[in-house]
């Protein structure tokens, strides 16, 4: 069988001439010889009903419920897309199954609200698929080990159809959103920005975890795991966006060892926070061990770490800095805070080691006089921390430095 799994966002079926659309998706892959499996998000975003947000905000004025109950709430919005997709498909003379994400066979461990996929049993898929249906699967969601329903957090559905596609052996996942493809930049700070044909796995993971939004990092780290290729594309345009693979499946015009065609796009993270900690006392070498397994303990994430014999400093989001800051002042280590830091970040299959491009970087930020307050590096990235108020002049900046908005001349 050729199975495609075809997941479509929020946006794609919050309304009835959406989800039409949608329809006309899973009829074109059907005739195009395909069985397709459909994956879908709750409808709509933070507002609309029945989004996952606005469920959740039903909660927002009561008090501590448990973790348990809210994913029994946060995971009834996929549900209701998935009924009312099914109903499209069936009117469209096709025979949907729905199915619950764990009917669908996506177990996962015991963390509600951020659970991760430990295995996926597709034997009821298999059998729905052999008997000529189409499985329209909540995304989201499966079911913990003692049998209670979990969800996967942020980017969850990306990482149901994924999981699918792996366990399935799909051709191609398709994730439809309401851009139409991965861009070299925010088209809404770069409205010039253009539409990536090609990419590696790690380069679409470093610009997701970067800051873009159009699929979530841990979708891609199981898709690369598990050599899926990718199609990122728009619902409401026929473009054909941007496909994802290995180096060895996909033909990366954007690689060339040529520091003027090194980055293939630039991203941007803010809501930020910037610590700077010292060291208590003289003599005390594993102070920073304290400190960062403190802060782990509390679940705070950290980024942009710089640390040097007598100082550290540090990123977290806004919503962890009380936890940061209580476990600083516990340890009894002096700190300061600085408020409104953003990060942006160029991305680059080739950037490592190739001469010239950490200078163009300073150069595009200095022209415009913006400072660089941290910074980091991996293999394909460079990542530099600013004030939020620069962030969007930077990102423009970069861009224009390297080149971005001009298309890619075939080597």
């Amino acid at each position: 069988m050729r199975i495609i799994v075809q997941k479509f966002g929020g946006t794609s079926v919050s309304t009835a001439a959406q989800r039409s659309l949608v329809t006309r998706w899973v009829t074109d892959a059907v005739n195009k010889g395909f069985r397709p499996v459909v994956v879908v998000s709750a409808m709509g975003r933070r507002g609309d009903p029945y989004a996952t947000d606005t469920l959740l905000g039903l909660l927002q004025s009561l008090p501590d419920a448990p973790a348990i109950e809210t994913d029994l709430l946060a995971h009834c919005g996929e549900i209701i897309s998935a009924v009312l997709m099914a109903a499209h498909l069936r009117e469209a003379g096709m025979m949907p199954q729905v199915m619950t994400g764990a009917q669908a066979g996506v177990k996962t461990d015991d963390r509600h609200g951020d659970a991760k996929i430990i295995d996926l049993d597709p034997a009821w898929l298999v059998d729905a698929i052999a008997q000529g249906c189409i499985p329209v699967v909540a995304g989201y969601q499966g079911w913990g080990s003692d049998g209670l329903v979990t969800t996967l957090g942020r980017g969850g559905s990306d990482t149901t159809a994924v999981a699918l596609g792996a366990a399935l052996k799909a051709e191609l996942v398709e994730i439809f959103t309401d851009v139409d493809g991965i861009k070299t930049a925010d088209p809404r700070i770069v409205p010039e920005a253009r539409t990536i044909p090609e990419m590696d796995y790690q380069e679409v993971f470093q610009m997701a975890n970067s800051g873009a939004r159009v699929i979530h990092p841990r979708a891609i780290e199981l898709a690369r795991q598990f050599g899926v290729p990718v199609r990122v594309r728009s619902t409401f345009s026929r473009e054909a966006g941007t496909l994802v693979g290995s180096t060895t499946r996909v033909l990366d015009s954007w690689a060339h060892r040529d520091p003027a065609r090194a980055v293939t796009g630039v991203t941007q993270l803010d809501s930020l926070i910037q610590f700077q900690v010292r060291c208590p006392e003289t003599d005390h070498p594993d102070w920073t061990y304290q400190m960062f397994n403190e802060l782990g303990a509390r679940g705070v994430s950290v980024d942009l770490i710089n640390v040097f014999p007598d100082s550290a400093y540090f990123c977290v989001f806004t919503a962890d800095r009380s936890a940061a800051e209580e476990a600083l002042r516990d340890l009894e280590f002096p700190f300061d805070v600085y408020l409104d830091r953003a990060k942006v970040s160029i991305v680059g299959s080739a950037i490592q080691g190739l001469p010239g491009v950490v200078g163009r970087v300073m150069q595009a930020l200095a022209k415009r006089h913006i400072t660089v307050l941290q910074s980091a590096d991996s293999h394909a990235t460079i990542t530099l921390l600013i004030a939020k108020k620069d962030m969007a002049e930077a990102v423009r900046a970069l861009h224009q430095q390297f080149g971005l908005d001009k298309e890619v001349a075939t080597p």
